[in-house]
Order: structure tokens, then C-alpha cells, then sequence
């Protein structure tokens, strides 16, 4: 079975379980050795995220700069989820950096995936998550038997990956943003890019664009005047999405003004990878390595995702706050999940 934590996804069964989706069928296709690929992948570098390869390819990327500063992390707020280790608020210092002022699009990763050949962990499995309400018709026939515990509305699903995101028969579109892609995915991605994944504390810093302690990476308002700032869910889930914001799915990567920074979409759209490993509880102690360019806890089980998706509704999840964090195993592969990069300053 899949373990669903937070709201962000199921994971990928564990060892015991390898390569079985949800309601234990193995898809075709499936590796049972291959679990568990990526997460030990790069190791800290100056901002405590993956470092790229010494002959790494330069790319094109729209980048922003974030000044290096002090600013308040975390919310301790009633509609924050304390089990995710939202809190304490706490006064953190980053250096400044460089961040892509937008999630990577099917476009940038199919570049990468033409150049080098790379397979994707979605694809080495045979199989990922996607989402109910968005499976292609014609992928009807490779769902796999089996519920998700507690998240029905996601299915295995054979044949699905970044270049079909809904199933077999659906077709990336390039200004979207790519999902289906797994922790190692990403970090394969910024090895050959010549950049890494942001930490934890960049990405929030990024995301608020210079507002100090502000909900939304606009303002705390989630729809001034009435003005949809964000690609999430509207109506009720996980049956009915109504799309007042002009989507039911992924949205182009550049679909909503871009924040104070000019970042686009930090909140919603897709979940996002960070560098950090997941803890509740590590930030929680002040200390000079939680508080000035901290890189997360040593080691752990999952990576922290950051952003929310298309998919949260504030009946089920308000992820789409920008202290919001939850966690994703490396190996996990979902329909709602991609990745912006980031450089040094």
C-alpha cells in the first residue's frame, strides 16, 4: 500500500513492497530492485543543496536574484498545520542567490531529456500517480487495481510519466510545468544545467518576495478584489473543480503576475522539490545552522516539497500558504509535482 503523508500525495511503496502501486498489483514494466533511487543523490554544497557536476551544461534560465537578509520563516498561525513543523516563526538569515523565476517547463526538461537520454524514474518503474479527475480516456484501460488509502482519488497508472502526465494518450504541453518527476529527476536536471535545487529557506524566501510575514506570496489576501492570483482548486474536492481561476490542471508556468521578486507561482500550480530533508521538529531549536543559511536536518526518509498545487482546496488543504511545507520520497513520481532551480548568488 502507499503511505499519503500531509496532503501533498501517496509515496511509493516501500522496499517490501517495491514497484506495487496502491492495492499491491504490480505494473508492467516495474523494477521491484529500483526503490528508493535518488535519495542519497548529491550532497550539500555552499547553500546546502545539490552541487552540480564540474563540466555541467549551461542553460538558458529566467532568473531573478533574492538579496541575502534576514526574514521571518514559518507560521504558527490557527490554519497552519503544526505536524508539518510550520512553526515556530523564527527569524532565519540566507545569502543571497539566484532562483528561476519559474518552475522548469516540459520545454527545459525535454531539452535535457533529448541531450542526455535520461530515463526518468517514472518511467524505470513503469508506472506514477495521477489524478482522478484528470485521467486521459484513453488511459482508462492502464489504471492499476488497487485504492489509495485515505486519497482515492489518485490511481497507478502504467504508461504514465512527463510526456503523459494524464495517462496514455495525453501529451505534454511545453509552457507547462513538468511533473511526474521524482527527487533524482530533478537533481539529474540541475546536475546537467549547471544549478541545484533551492533549500527550504530559499524557496520560502523567494516565495515572499520581500513581504514580511505575509500569507500568500501577494499579500494575505488569497483573492483581492475578487482576482484570482494562484492556480488552485475551486469548488469542491475532490469531486468537482469548477476552474474559476481559469484552470482544472497544470496552468503555463507564467499564468499569474509574478510576486515582489518576480517569481512566478510559488503558490499552487504544481508542488515543488527543495534540497532540504523533512523534519518537524529539527528548525525548531535556535541555533546558527537553523538560522542562517540552514540546509535542513543531515539526513531523513523524504525531501520537503513546498507550494501546494493545483489540487489544494481549503476544505482539505491550504497548502498553498507559503509557510506551508509537507514531504515526498525521493523515488515518488506524482501528476502535481515539479521543481524550480536556484544558483548561487
Amino acid at each position: 500500500m502507499a503511505d499519503v503523508p500531509g496532503c501533498c500525495g501517496p509515496t511509493r511503496p516501500t522496499p517490501s513492497g517495491a514497484g506495487v502501486p496502491a492495492g499491491g498489483v504490480v505494473a508492467e514494466g516495474v523494477d521491484a530492485e529500483r526503490v528508493g533511487a535518488g535519495a542519497d543523490a548529491a550532497g550539500a554544497g555552499a547553500a546546502g543543496a545539490e552541487q552540480p557536476a564540474a563540466n555541467a551544461r549551461a542553460v538558458s534560465h529566467d532568473w531573478v536574484t533574492v538579496p541575502g537578509g534576514r526574514f521571518w520563516m514559518g507560521s504558527d498561525a490557527a490554519d497552519s498545520f503544526p505536524d508539518d513543523g510550520e512553526g515556530p516563526v523564527r527569524e532565519v538569515e540566507v545569502s543571497t542567490f539566484r532562483i528561476a523565476a519559474t518552475t522548469v517547463s516540459n520545454a527545459e526538461f525535454g531539452a535535457f531529456v533529448d541531450d542526455t537520454g535520461f530515463v526518468t524514474e517514472a518511467e524505470r518503474f513503469g508506472w506514477s500517480y495521477v489524478f482522478r479527475g484528470l485521467l486521459h480516456p484513453d488511459a482508462r484501460q492502464h489504471v492499476v487495481d488497487g485504492v489509495v488509502p485515505d486519497a482515492s482519488w489518485w490511481l497507478g497508472v502504467t504508461g504514465a510519466h512527463w510526456r503523459h502526465p494524464q495517462g496514455p494518450g495525453s501529451t505534454a504541453l511545453d509552457d507547462h510545468p513538468v511533473v511526474h518527476v521524482s527527487y533524482g529527476d530533478a537533481t539529474a536536471y540541475c546536475s546537467w544545467a549547471g544549478v541545484r535545487l533551492p533549500t527550504e529557506a530559499e524557496w520560502e524566501k523567494a516565495a515572499r518576495g520581500g513581504l514580511d510575514r505575509a500569507v500568500y506570496p501577494w499579500g494575505d489576501e488569497l483573492t483581492p478584489g475578487g482576482e484570482h492570483r494562484a492556480n488552485i482548486w475551486q469548488g469542491t474536492f475532490p469531486t468537482d473543480n469548477t476552474g474559476d481561476d481559469g484552470f482544472v490542471g497544470t496552468a503555463p508556468v507564467r499564468s499569474f503576475e509574478p510576486n515582489g521578486y518576480g517569481t512566478h507561482q510559488q503558490s499552487g500550480n504544481v508542488w515543488e522539490w527543495t534540497s532540504d530533508w523533512f523534519s518537524p521538529f529539527w528548525h525548531r531549536r535556535d541555533q546558527p545552522r537553523t538560522r542562517v543559511d540552514p540546509q535542513g536536518p543531515p539526513r531523513g526518509t523524504s525531501r520537503v516539497v513546498k507550494g501546494g498545487s493545483y489540487m489544494c482546496h481549503l476544505s482539505y488543504c491550504n497548502r498553498y500558504r507559503v509557510a506551508a511545507r509537507t514531504q515526498t520520497t525521493a523515488d515518488t513520481s506524482l501528476g502535481h509535482t515539479g521543481f524550480r532551480v536556484a544558483t548561487d548568488g
